[in-house]
């Protein structure tokens, strides 16, 4: 009996832990049978964990682009839920200090916009942004336009935008209300500027306060003065800036004084687009992304475009173009993923086609379509016969940069402290100190 009674208390023990183990195991698998409909319950490690919201902070020198990257940044963002961007732009001449001064610091911006050329490699090699050559879409993109971004180790850390081209615009309608010709080489400019002064039109609305503009139109207006032979020999370091080419560019720019408002020296951009939105000057030379500032303030402007003033009737007219600014991911960034993945957006076609709807301007990404006429014909003048912006693309190295003591000189000719002899010299002094030919 005993025996009995110790056997059964035995089953008693085996069944009571093989249920309590049944049960401790339930409770870590928490499994549970499925009927349809219903859904099974996994473990707190076979969760997925909802990753935190993520905000990026985007610096610009655009300011006048707010509107329209807050319309790209929505189609991004309803791509991407979990991440948000806001466009943070400053005016393009406190740009530099304030992008500067963050990085320097460490903190503020996840992506930022690099200037071209030797504006992007000097942030570049100071290794303050990170290569973007895995990111999707970038190897799409010419490797021309990628050279604006790209560091001195040969990598690509910006994905360029568009492709900026200098434009001669002229008021249409000026033209046709005074009879006026349209000129299309460098005499007949001469000759209908000095029919414009006499019934009181400004030839060319030019100012002159902020150096970079007369950069800009010595690149349009010394486009058929110097050729690529030039810049292929001045590259080599077969010839110089004291190349006769060269000085006839400015001479030129001497020539046009005459031709430029009273007082042009003093007058802001935006005071010369006055003039040539309300018909009192007849062209405006500046870049193509000009127009999208047409389209906002003047809608009704009857414009049409020049690339450049041919030497002689039937000559070349080539059209200076440029790759504008790039945008970066800052290394210091706690989201780098993230803002490679908003990269990523910027090099699709999706993005580069409502960049060129919105902005009117000429895309860097390819395949895309312009809508716009202008942007067409600017497209295809630069498919055609394109020359670089010289000073910019090239000359863009020194501190200050040849291209700043260029600009600079010029300034000084219109205000009668230097010929054009001592803007060529002061502009040479400047290159020797940096430039190193190219084999």
């Amino acid at each position: 009996m005993k025996r009995k009674l110790a056997v059964l208390a035995f089953f008693l023990f085996t069944s009571i832990f093989l249920l309590a183990a049944c049960s401790d195991k339930g409770k870590d698998s928490e499994v549970e049978t499925k009927t349809e409909g219903e859904t099974t319950t996994g473990t707190e490690e076979e969760k997925v964990e909802e990753k935190d919201p993520v905000e990026l902070m985007m610096y610009s020198w655009r300011p006048e682009d707010r509107e329209a990257y807050e319309k790209f940044i929505k189609e991004f963002e309803n791509e991407n839920p979990g991440i948000t961007v806001t466009f943070k732009p400053y005016k393009s001449t406190e740009y530099g200090t304030i992008l500067t001064n963050a990085l320097t610091a460490g903190q503020g911006p996840d992506i930022i916009q690099l200037r071209p050329y030797d504006g992007a490699t000097s942030i570049i090699d100071a290794d303050f942004v990170i290569p973007l050559d895995d990111i999707e879409g970038i190897n799409d993109i010419s490797d021309e336009y990628l050279t604006a971004a790209r560091g001195s180790d040969g990598k690509v850390y910006g994905v360029p935008l568009s492709l900026n081209a200098g434009i001669i615009f002229y008021n249409k309608d000026v033209f046709e209300e005074h009879g006026f010709d349209l000129p299309t080489t460098w005499d007949e400019l001469l000759k209908v500027g000095e029919e414009m002064k006499a019934k009181d039109i400004v030839p060319i609305a030019q100012a002159g306060k902020a150096a970079y503009l007369l950069s800009l139109t010595h690149s349009v207006i010394g486009a058929t003065s110097y050729d690529q032979s030039y810049i292929d020999d001045l590259l080599s370091g077969n010839e110089d800036l004291t190349d006769k080419r060269f000085v006839e560019s400015v001479k030129r720019m001497e020539q046009l004084e005459g031709l430029f408002p009273k007082d042009f020296i003093a007058l802001d951009d935006k005071d010369t687009q006055a003039m040539f939105y309300t018909g009192q000057a007849a062209m405006y030379i500046n870049g193509s992304y000009r127009l999208e500032t047409f389209e906002n303030t003047a809608p009704d402007l009857n414009i049409g475009i020049l690339p450049s003033f041919a030497n002689e009737e039937g000559g070349e007219t080539p059209l200076v173009t440029w790759v504008d600014g790039s945008y970066a991911v800052v290394k210091a960034s706690k989201h780098q993923e993230e803002a490679k993945k908003f990269m990523e957006f910027m090099a699709s076609k999706e993005f580069g086609q409502m960049f060129s709807d919105d902005l009117a301007r000429i895309s860097a990404v390819p395949g895309v379509e312009p809508k716009h006429e202008l942007v067409k014909e600017m497209t295809e003048l630069g498919e055609k016969n394109p020359t670089p912006y010289l000073m910019l693309v090239y000359l863009g190295g020194g501190s200050p940069t040849t291209k700043t003591t260029f600009e600079n000189a010029l300034q000084g000719m219109y205000i009668k402290e230097l010929t054009v002899d001592g803007v060529i010299d002061e502009s040479q002094k400047s290159m020797d100190k940096w430039f190193e030919p190219v084999n």
